[in-house]
């Protein structure tokens, strides 16, 4: 069955040695890759990488090999050619700041789960310690050191700010969650102890 297509390849070249204009053997390296009908596939390749090149690298690969790496080169050769400048960088990249958004989302619902269970805490802290009328001369229970008012504004100031540098920069988004879990646990207590005033 093989043989007989290969018969057919040699009334009909494969695509490389038709853009190519030479003679399409039966041991051919580009046939089982290029077919006759997907012209444009060899086209793009042989733009970006170059025929000499491609049959180079598949030469030097195992059988077993060459159908992935004839993937990876029509896929990097179709992405420059829709993009000159980046190529296949320009998806990368674009689908690296889909997840560095995503993380920074996922940061900032970590940490608003924290509010809430530092709340949470707050309330039946309050609910197991009620203050009798009857017992208004016993001091009420420790309850949680309150941050001055300007410090927490500054401390939140530049924990946003270093957030947005993160974010802008495109750093580890592990820095970035610290920053909003951190920024959101100092809400917390503070908002604890101001309530308690």
């Amino acid at each position: 069955m093989k043989e007989s297509g290969r018969k057919q390849g040699a009334a009909s070249p494969c695509a490389a040695c038709k853009l190519l204009r030479r003679r399409c053997a039966q041991d051919c390296v580009f046939a089982p890759y290029f077919p006759a009908d997907e012209p444009q596939k060899f086209a793009n390749v042989h733009k970006v990488f170059g025929a000499s090149n491609v049959n180079k690298m598949l030469q030097e690969l195992p059988v077993e090999q060459r159908g992935d790496a004839v993937s990876s080169m029509v896929y990097e050769a179709n992405a420059r050619v829709r993009d000159p400048v980046y190529g296949c960088v320009g998806a990368i990249s674009s689908l690296q700041q889909q997840i560095d958004l995503l993380q920074t989302q996922l940061a900032l619902a970590q940490a608003e789960v924290v509010h809430l269970r530092v709340r949470q805490a707050a309330s039946v802290s309050t609910t197991r310690h009620p203050i009798s009328p009857s017992n208004s001369t016993v001091p009420p229970p420790p309850r949680p050191t309150s941050c001055p008012l300007h410090i927490l504004n500054h401390f939140l100031k530049w924990t946003w700010l270093l957030t947005m540098i993160a974010w802008e920069s495109l750093c580890d988004p592990y820095y970035t969650s610290t920053l909003v879990v951190v920024a959101a646990a100092v809400v917390a207590v503070a908002g604890t102890g101001s309530r308690d005033d």
